[in-house]
């Protein structure tokens, strides 16, 4: 699979598609059980964080909008 992907869903999750690993602060990898997408909560509802649940519909509001960051200081 080629380069990472992430796209920031309006109101809900952030989805990755393609080569990653994700790990706790520990550096100890989550087993992803072969999947090559994922997604992550970003609203704090979930009950299966990181991972998305579906819980952020109707509790969680966003419009994602790509935009350019200030230059780095």
């Amino acid at each position: 699979m080629g380069k990472t992907k992430i796209t920031i869903n309006n109101n809900g999750s952030l989805r990755l598609e393609g080569d990653f690993e994700i790990v706790d602060k520990a550096g100890n990898a989550y087993d992803l059980a072969g999947r090559d997408a994922v997604s992550l909560c970003r609203c704090g509802h979930s009950k299966n964080k990181p991972f998305c649940d579906g819980s952020h519909k109707g509790n969680f509001e966003h419009e994602a909008v790509a935009f350019a960051l200030p230059p780095m200081k």
